[in-house]
């Protein structure tokens, strides 16, 4: 169990607690296992001491709450009294918020106390005065009621109001907490899986949370009481010694004694009878020290069972004669007092006692059959009212609503297979009406992409023909220099058409593949200047893709440069090599062209006419490109184009 608790913090500095305190709006409070878990085992001693220095009201019911709630894990008797008092205070100021809240502290007393009925009376009238985002701790609280009552059902829907309050105000306490009761109930009726399950969830929330917290410690304890269902023995004994060492550090005695019992259990079963004995007394010690009878019981039953198992028997008849003598005639779980009998005759019958045993053994007997009893006339008279509840006042309108229920949810479902009809006919019109739109569509496409390469076609047989004519008309030129100028024009309408080609004859309408362009356009010039023997072409590039715009300029500088160095890098028919790359990097198209023939003096500019290096320089100012001239080994031309520029 949990409370909204803190801690009061005295911001000043003094060399002796009970004196020099300063002005009260120099006290402000730290929340406990909320803002920090950085304490010693003096923390409630310490607010204990600061609590008669305070008279800001707030301030003081906050201190009373904490300390009273906090103390329920050391002493009962002292943590009521705190409460009572606070409650006196509260009233005379009839201040109803702080009622409520000390009033869930009192219940969750009253609880440790086995005062259940007191319990749910208190907490019930606290749930009319918090507010909501408040109540899952309260409504944790009633859960706990219940199940001490056997009534694992309406405990475990109290968990899940705690869970569905801690999702709609994101309070992962709240949830955890709810996942924690969650896997103790689901122990408790056998389903240890779905409760290991539970038991990690929460954990995770409250180690994402950072703090260990009364619940924290708890919640490990739950977690090994499955563990330990499922013969993960190991596994248990970490999670158990989690929790004893928080327990020992912050003093939660009760949960001390829970995990200790729990102990004894475990290691009894791993035969490891020593650290049983040790755990036992352990969970009695700390029984002790809460006051709290019902702990006691249980602890000196942990031993008595021991040492049935050691065969020890007389020493486990005293602990049990000690146990029965513990329980006052208000004890209400006779659930564990017919386990004290049930091992106190064995104790018996180990020491040949076996009247005393038989006695026992009827004892529990009786007890069990009363318990069974118990539950099944409680559950039966439940029964009976909710059936004669629903037949005296709710009969014949629960069948006037079912019915009209049935109607509306007939008449809803034919509206909605109506809607669902007409939506399906709708779909199916758009869906008919668009294939039909893509079907046009797609046959327009095909028709003009047909029509494209058809004019692409033309071109380049239009650029043949000038091509050829040029061809012919070179032959009937005597002068050398004239054929020259006309076969350098014949090459450059060639590397035009071969664009065109290539767009007709591809795959990609608005696209050239340079790579193959390149190799292509470098094996015609070179066999129109009948050099395929002695110049070698290299095309050092990864395929790359340009589109028409940019390919025709580029293809025709290339071709400028390709011709240029046959007709002047190779004089008296050298051999040599010619070699093109073109890459793309971020925002530029870098071309090289480059050959290993003789070079010539940069400052001249590139060899020839004069018409291709205007041309050249033309074409490279057209795609806003840079060019360079090396000419230290052969001759080497770069260009940088910058990429969307061209015009």
């Amino acid at each position: 169990m949990s409370n909204f608790v803190l801690v009061l913090v005295i911001l000043v500095q003094f060399h002796f607690p009970t004196q020099h305190i300063k002005r009260e709006d120099q006290i402000q409070y730290v929340r406990i296992f909320v803002d920090t878990d950085d304490l010693d085992a003096n923390y409630l001693d310490n607010l204990e001491e600061y609590l008669n220095h305070i008279r800001i009201d707030t301030l003081r019911f906050m201190a009373i709450n904490d300390l009273g709630y906090h103390y329920h894990t050391r002493n009962l008797q002292k943590s009521l009294k705190i409460i009572n008092k606070g409650l006196e205070e509260v009233r005379a100021v009839d201040n109803e918020l702080w009622e409520g809240r000390m009033q869930v502290s009192q219940g969750a007393i009253l609880l440790r106390m086995d005062d259940l009925d007191d319990a749910e009376r208190v907490l019930r009238s606290a749930l009319e005065k918090i507010p909501e985002s408040e109540t899952w701790l309260l409504l944790t609280n009633l859960g706990y009621v219940y199940e001490r009552r056997g009534d694992l059902s309406k405990a475990f829907e109290y968990a899940t109001k705690t869970l569905q309050l801690g999702e709609k105000y994101g309070d992962m306490k709240a949830i955890a907490m709810a996942y924690s009761d969650m896997s103790n109930l689901f122990w408790k009726q056998g389903k240890f899986e779905k409760g290991v399950e539970l038991g990690l969830k929460s954990i995770a929330l409250f180690e994402e949370r950072g703090l260990n917290d009364l619940d924290y410690d708890f919640t490990l304890h739950v977690l090994g009481n499955n563990l330990v269902e499922l013969g993960r023995y190991e596994e248990a004994l970490a999670y158990f010694q989690r929790s004893v060492m928080i327990g020992e550090k912050y003093g939660f005695y009760n949960n001390l004694s829970d995990t200790y019992i729990a102990l004894t259990e475990l290691y009894s079963q791993m035969g490891d009878f020593e650290m049983a004995d040790k755990s036992g007394q352990n969970a009695l010690k700390y029984a002790e020290l809460l006051e709290n009878d019902f702990m006691i019981v249980r602890s000196l039953l942990s031993l008595g069972k021991l040492k049935n198992q050691e065969g020890d028997f007389e020493s486990a008849e005293k602990y049990l004669q000690r146990s029965i003598r513990t329980t006052k005639e208000d004890f209400g779980d006779l659930y564990f007092l017919g386990l004290i009998y049930q091992e106190i005759s064995k104790a018996y019958e180990g020491r040949n006692q076996i009247n005393k045993s038989f006695e026992a053994y009827k004892k529990y007997h009786e007890l069990t059959q009363r318990v069974f009893t118990s539950d099944a006339d409680q559950r039966i008279a439940q029964l009976q009212t909710d059936m004669e509840m629903n037949q005296k006042e709710s009969t014949i309108s629960l069948q006037t609503a079912k019915l009209k229920q049935q109607a509306t949810i007939q008449v809803f479902i034919l509206i909605l297979t109506g809607l669902m009809i007409i939506f399906m006919f709708f779909l199916y019109r758009v869906f008919i009406r668009k294939k039909k739109h893509s079907l046009l569509l797609e046959k327009q496409n095909k028709e003009k992409e047909f029509l494209l390469k058809e004019i692409h076609h033309r071109v380049k047989n239009n650029l043949e023909t000038i091509s050829s004519l040029l061809s012919l008309q070179t032959a009937q030129i005597d002068n050398q220099e004239f054929q020259n100028i006309m076969v350098e024009s014949q090459n450059r309408v060639h590397s035009m058409g071969m664009i065109h080609q290539n767009l007709y004859q591809g795959e990609n309408m608005a696209a050239i593949e340079m790579k193959q362009y390149f190799g292509d356009l470098g094996g015609y010039i070179i066999d129109s200047f009948d050099a395929t023997d002695r110049i070698s072409f290299d095309c050092a590039m990864e395929p790359l893709e340009l589109d028409v715009d940019r390919a025709i300029p580029i293809g025709l500088i290339v071709n400028e440069l390709i011709t240029n160095s046959l007709k002047y890098a190779f004089p008296d028919n050298r051999n040599g090599k010619i070699t093109i790359t073109l890459s793309e990097n971020d925002s530029q198209l870098l071309l090289k062209v480059c050959d290993d023939g003789v070079g010539f003096d940069g400052s001249t500019g590139i060899k020839g006419t004069g018409f291709g290096t205007q041309l050249v320089k033309l074409l490279t100012k057209q795609l806003d490109g840079n060019m360079t001239l090396i000419t230290s080994r052969g001759t080497e031309v770069f260009f940088e184009f910058q990429i969307g520029r061209a015009a």
